[in-house]
């Protein structure tokens, strides 16, 4: 070979790869899917950034970055039974909020259990974990704390009750603050309260919450959300020369939403608010904020994600989106791309297969605490075996479920799966879950004697699933390939015997069914592997080979 001829497409794949390295853009959402009310911190050239999880378990995933585009999962927060159980709770109770900082060698998450012991702080000097139990904090009442640190002296700022527990109208809620003793991590002194409302209690400002606190050329800012979690969403910024205030409102609130832009415009992002901001590698201020992308009007499955956008200081106060223009898809950026290593994409298109392999994917979610061995990654070899529970996704118990979030409007999710029926009771399948009671799932068991595929669909009663339709099986093996795809406001359900050998068990079920709007709650839909024995008790058990995922902007 003359290696001559070899030179010209070097070079050319030299050059490129040199323009791409300088070319970065921060795409939206920079994590896609079911991850809302992100906060963030910076450690030296380090990014840390968390998320509510509600009811599931681990709680409160731990993201890492260098480059506020490529993230990588590195641990949760919530990682031990003997930290919090959420057996009892709703999918779209649990954990509100959490907040991440970092001072003095020690990292700090705040967040809010809701319905049981309240507030509580937890710590690590790793990110990755491990973090210790919750402290409980009594005193703060509310949720969506925040920690708050200066020299020697630390302070939490929460969403609470109107004064006195009197609310002049539906929504009206405070922002207040405490000292907290940094050794002990027990507020200390009189709580302060630091907004009234909101910005103009006036015109009756609804929903203050997700407060942030951080210091800024001698100014002390608070940021926080307004106008509930829909439609109206917003992001509002007080200041002031001191800690415990008064703070003052910007009289050009507030600095991020989309409810005022036309609801027909391409590729909305709606929905904006709950903010935090980070200084990113070019100095410059950055903000993550929560948002969602529907279709047709105000419907989406994939619930509430993680957006971020440029922070620009206009007079000395800090503007998300001036003149509330929209979100973009994308932001340049002169900072240099920092992939990482080994981790799954969050943004964009993208597909891949989960494997079982030694320990479970960090993409994986149980439904509430998993308090017991009703799995396996030893039993089989490159197999996930799960024995077949009689708890059931309808209830408030951990039943055997394992899904990945829905991360796109178009998406697809397919499982091989191993499993002998024997029983009437006895299902096991893949599941597409919003909440107890909005769900379709795609399974394998017996009627009458005869092993089929059935389709089931949740219900408003949460008791009974209600049978769509079945088909028998022909061939007699106890392996099979289950695909569920979604296209917005369309699910289809297909089945294989053979190796992808797609047959067609039910086309086009209404999607909207699990969308939010329809739904109620704070989640987004999740795909499942998920068996049950239907409240008996059996020895059987189901075996899954991998969980492909594949989904698609929708351009």
């Amino acid at each position: 070979m003359n290696f001559k001829y070899l030179i010209f497409p070097v070079l050319l794949i030299s050059s490129f790869l040199t323009k791409a390295q300088e070319t970065h853009v921060l795409t939206n959402p920079v994590l896609s899917g079911f991850y809302p009310d992100p906060s963030i911190c910076k450690t030296g050239t380090d990014y840390y950034l968390v998320n509510s999880t509600f009811a599931y378990f681990p709680g409160i995933p731990v993201f890492h970055s260098k480059d506020l585009s490529h993230w990588k999962q590195v641990g949760n927060v919530i990682s031990r039974p003997s930290q919090m159980n959420f057996l009892g709770d709703g999918v779209s109770r649990g954990l509100f909020a959490p907040s991440i900082s970092y001072d003095k060698g020690t990292y700090y998450v705040v967040c809010t259990l809701v319905d049981h012991k309240g507030n509580f702080v937890v710590t690590a000097t790793n990110p990755a974990g491990p973090w210790s139990n919750p402290k409980w904090i009594p005193e703060v009442n509310g949720i969506d704390p925040s920690l708050f640190f200066e020299g020697d002296k630390a302070y939490i700022v929460y969403n609470s009750d109107a004064p006195d527990r009197k609310p002049l109208y539906e929504g009206h809620r405070t922002l207040r603050l405490y000292e907290l003793n940094r050794k002990t991590l027990k507020v200390k002194g009189k709580e302060i309260l630091l907004v009234n409302g909101g910005v103009d209690i006036t015109k009756k400002p609804v929903w203050i919450e997700g407060p942030h606190l951080f210091k800024h050329e001698g100014y002390y800012y608070l940021i926080a959300a307004e106008g509930g979690t829909g439609m109206d969403h917003s992001e509002v910024v007080f200041r002031s020369k001191n800690v415990k205030g008064p703070f003052l409102p910007y009289d050009k609130n507030p600095i991020l939403t989309q409810r005022d832009l036309s609801p027909g415009r391409e590729h909305p992002v709606t929905s904006t608010g709950h903010a935090d901001f980070v200084t990113g590698p070019d100095g410059k201020t950055y903000a993550v904020f929560l948002g969602t992308r529907p279709y047709k009007g105000d419907y989406y499955n994939t619930g509430r994600e993680t957006f971020i956008s440029p922070v620009k200081w206009l007079n000395g106060w800090p503007v998300i989106t001036p003149e509330h223009t929209a979100i973009k898809d994308s932001y340049p950026v002169t900072f240099p791309a920092v992939p990482q290593k080994g981790a799954l994409p969050m943004n964009g298109s993208f597909a891949y297969t989960i494997y079982f392999k030694k320990v479970l994917s960090s993409q994986l979610l149980f439904l509430r605490t998993n308090n017991e061995s009703w799995y396996s990654l030893a039993e089989k070899k490159n197999q996930l075996t799960m024995k077949l529970l009689p708890a059931t996704c309808m209830g408030t118990g951990n039943p055997a479920f394992i899904g990945k979030r829905q991360q796109h409007a178009i998406a697809s999710a397919t499982a091989e799966m191993d499993f002998k029926t024997l029983k009437e009771n006895e299902k096991a399948g893949l599941l597409i879950f919003q909440n107890e009671y909005h769900f379709y799932y795609l399974c394998k068991s017996i009627d009458k004697g005869k092993t089929v595929i059935q389709l089931y669909k949740g219900n408003e009663a949460g008791k009974n699933m209600e049978l769509i339709t079945q088909s028998s099986l022909n061939g007699g093996k106890d392996k099979i390939e289950l695909r569920i795809d979604i296209n917005k406001d369309r699910c289809s359900f297909f089945y294989a015997e053979q190796q992808e050998d797609w047959k067609l068990l039910k086309r086009k079920l209404d999607g909207k069914y699990l969308s939010t709007k329809e739904a109620g709650g704070f989640v987004g839909s999740l795909f499942a592997l998920y068996a049950t024995s239907s409240g008996e008790t059996t020895k059987n058990k189901a075996g899954f080979s991998w969980l492909k995922y594949s989904g698609q902007d929708d351009l």
